[in-house]
């Protein structure tokens, strides 16, 4: 199951890059060939932001695999990982609240408050959901699978907001306010494909359990 979870994780790796580089720029520049697409994504990916924060997302994604198909904690509180995957998902869910609070201030109100206190919203948003995480799941070993339904939700109403807001922007011709909603479009993506990577893990984990309790009965 390791080298399932290893396979995943490259391919959300790449996938990542793809998203934060071409698929950023391509939602706020207006591009008119493949070639200044292809540049302007070769100058993306010689910035260091770039590479950290696909790696703290990528990273996420691991996680979040290797803790859903780790069933030895079961039989007693799980109270070690319970609090690594309310950290992880109060992390993600707070990025989606902020960047659907920053598309949606932009796109309406065309203001900047929520924009230049980023940093603060962030850290408050995640220390109120891991709270709120980690109270309702402390005692359970379906975690992992809450967590997962919660990004997952939580990244499809971020789209709701991010994308209408986007729209708006571009057609109001703003200079820095595609910034905002395209950063919050293809992190709401990221992070809604991230929820399928554990999700699939668990399906092969189940089918090979499946195929080897069979073995065992016929054996």
């Amino acid at each position: 199951m390791k080298r399932w979870g290893i396979l995943i994780t490259a391919f959300y790796f790449a996938v990542t890059l793809l998203l934060f580089a071409p698929g950023f720029i391509s939602l706020v520049s207006k591009w008119r060939s493949v070639d200044l697409l292809l540049r302007d994504s070769l100058q993306a990916y010689q910035e260091w932001w770039l590479w950290l924060w696909v790696g703290i997302i990528v990273g996420g994604q691991a996680l979040l695999l290797f803790l859903s198909v780790d069933t030895s904690w079961r039989h007693s509180k799980p109270r070690q990982h319970v609090a690594v995957t309310a950290a992880l998902t109060s992390f993600f869910a707070a990025v989606l609240t902020g960047s659907a609070l920053f598309a949606l201030e932009v796109g309406v109100a065309k203001g900047g408050w929520f924009v230049a206190k980023m940093p603060s919203i962030w850290i408050g948003a995640w220390i109120l959901w891991g709270v709120l995480f980690y109270q309702y799941y402390r005692d359970t070993s379906i975690a992992v699978s809450a967590a997962v339904s919660w990004l997952l939700k939580g990244s499809v109403l971020e789209l709701l907001v991010a994308v209408p807001a986007h729209v708006i922007v571009r057609q109001r011709g703003d200079c820095s306010a595609p910034l905002v909603t395209s950063f919050g479009i293809v992190t709401g993506i990221a992070i809604m494909l991230l929820c399928f990577g554990p999700g699939v893990l668990a399906l092969y984990k189940k089918k090979l359990d499946a195929y080897a309790r069979r073995q065992r009965q016929n054996a």
